[in-house]
């Protein structure tokens, strides 16, 4: 197959993005599979007659590569270095999309979760892998999924939500109390996310969150009660959960920087859970899939309470695909090599 990897993107997570992108174009790759890689947002600078020679192979002996710097990326330097341009699609991504057989979405965050990207490849009958553009939507509003886990009986935390202009410490304190955690409405990564313990955090936490909105996504502003316990994470793929696996950052909480910098967070896969919480999770990540209209794939999120039960803290529709992303040691654990996952994800597509 022909398959176009987009990555990147004017997203907080665009770094991420690139990393699981060049890894995925990688893999597609040595599948025997004619694959290109590119910045959705940037572009690419060619003539029409150019774009089908992008498209490479295991025999052209090309490795892409792209390491996760520690720092979130700057979106505004982005935009003035391609001359203040806020269109999220960059020059020819439509037409080198329509060359290739499927659309192998890499971004996080953004149009690439929320259905924008989905919406615009839907209107021209381009066929790309993971969720359609009403799961990503359901999923990427924190608020919205929250809303529709609790209709469904599925625990998650107690939460307001307000524009961040809105929103003030003392609303909070009333509903919520403390501990509470704050977080930008739409973001993934954990970027802008802070825990609360009084009134001083909490001003500093909600000050961190409105910084970390983008400008070019949701501004609000999400305010949780803190749920303590052990913290989990089941992938689905196609239709079935994959064995669970236990996060546990070596200090902190699971932020930007112990995601994806390696040694920084232990991850234990499969979890070692009884086989009746094990069977719990893998039905509860199911049902959240479900619940959203989530695609043929996806990776849900559980904190563990002291007493047993599971809070559901997010579900993701584009699961990171990096060298120490969860989504792909479950899948080894469950007997299915990166490769292969990439090839099941790109074939499903079609």
């Amino acid at each position: 197959m022909k398959i176009l990897v987009l990555a990147g993107g004017l997203s907080p997570e665009r770094d991420v993005s690139l990393s699981s992108g060049s890894l995925i174009a990688n893999a597609l790759m040595v599948s025997g599979h004619a694959v290109a890689l590119a910045d959705v947002y940037e572009g690419i600078k060619a003539g029409a007659e150019e774009l089908p020679g992008l498209f490479l192979t295991k025999e052209d002996n090309h490795r892409y590569e792209y390491l996760i710097p520690d720092t979130v990326p700057d979106l505004e330097a982005l935009v003035s270095k391609n001359n203040g341009r806020k269109e999220l699609i960059g020059a020819n991504i439509l037409s080198l999309c329509k060359i290739a057989d499927v659309v192998f979405i890499a971004l996080h965050g953004s149009m690439g979760e929320n259905g924008q990207l989905q919406a615009v490849l839907d209107c021209h009958g381009i066929s790309y892998t993971g969720t359609g553009y009403t799961g990503c939507l359901l999923a990427m509003d924190k608020d919205i999924t929250k809303r529709l886990l609790c209709h469904e009986g599925i625990l998650t935390a107690p939460w307001i939500t307000d524009d961040a202009a809105n929103i003030t410490p003392e609303k909070i304190i009333a509903a919520i109390g403390f501990p509470c955690v704050v977080k930008p409405i739409s973001n993934g990564s954990s970027i802008g996310i802070s825990f609360a313990r009084n009134a001083e955090e909490l001003s500093s936490a909600l000050t961190l969150a409105t910084e970390k909105l983008s400008s070019f996504g949701s501004k609000k502003v999400l305010v949780e009660k803190l749920i303590k316990g052990r913290e989990f994470s089941v992938g689905i793929l196609e239709e079935k959960a994959l064995p669970v696996i236990e996060i546990i950052p070596k200090e902190g909480f699971y932020d930007y920087k112990n995601k994806y910098q390696q040694g920084l967070t232990t991850e234990c896969c499969p979890a070692v859970l009884s086989e009746e919480l094990t069977k719990k999770a893998q039905s509860l990540a199911l049902s959240v899939h479900k619940t959203l209209h989530l695609g043929t794939y996806s990776r849900v999120d559980f904190i563990l309470s002291g007493d047993g039960e599971f809070f559901c803290l997010e579900a993701n529709t584009l699961p990171g695909m990096t060298p120490v992303s969860l989504l792909p040691q479950e899948a080894k654990a469950d007997g299915i090599s990166y490769e292969e996952l990439c090839e099941s994800i790109a074939k499903l597509a079609l």
